[in-house]
């Protein structure tokens, strides 16, 4: 699927996302308190979806995937930072039912937020695969030339794989005559 606006993205809303249900962690009262903790988590997770946007309205696939990979490296930051929250989370007192609950629910939170960012990191990973493997710039290097060339080419990749699939289909349809002529030397031999 072609996409036009950063904003019809599947992975820039997935990490649109993140970044609000990570805003959601940080109101809980056990991490509320952690004011460099936050900050940095704040903008580490909007980096994410930022990077992607940036990247995508740059024009260039070198630039396309510069920024990917940075959107990347802020996924794998949210991740581990969120990784130190729960390990700091389990090490505080069960002072009461109340605080042991909510403790449990606050890891719960922080293990759906993990699973989100690999999510997000997989799906810029993928992208970013892809776009290796492209053979256009951008469109900012797409000259009418450079796109009639690229046209040319891919209308001549489809016009071979047609063909092939042709001379496929009639060497086939010449097996089976063969088949069926055997069979029916076969047939008048036993009569």
């Amino acid at each position: 699927m072609k996409y036009s606006r950063f904003e019809d993205l599947p992975v820039w809303q997935a990490a649109i996302t993140l970044k609000l249900d990570v805003d959601t962690l940080c109101q809980h009262a056990q991490v509320h308190r952690r004011r460099n903790w936050i900050d940095q988590i704040d903008r580490a997770s909007l980096s994410i979806s930022n990077n992607i946007a940036e990247g995508f309205e740059r024009g260039t696939t070198n630039e396309l995937l510069m920024f990917l990979y940075i959107a990347r490296g802020s996924a794998g930051e949210v991740r581990s930072m969120l990784h130190y929250l729960g390990r700091s989370i389990a090490s505080l007192p069960r002072q009461s039912p109340k605080t042991s609950s909510e403790i449990s629910d606050l890891r719960s939170q922080i293990s759906n937020l993990i699973s989100q960012c690999e999510s997000v990191s997989r799906q810029i990973h993928g992208w970013a695969n892809s776009l290796q493997n492209s053979d256009i710039k951008g469109p900012r290097h797409l000259t009418d030339q450079n796109k009639q060339a690229y046209h040319g080419r891919k209308q001549a990749e489809a016009f071979w794989e047609k063909n092939r699939q042709a001379v496929e289909a009639q060497q086939e349809r010449r097996l089976q005559e063969q088949r069926e002529e055997q069979q029916r030397r076969d047939d008048e031999a036993t009569d």
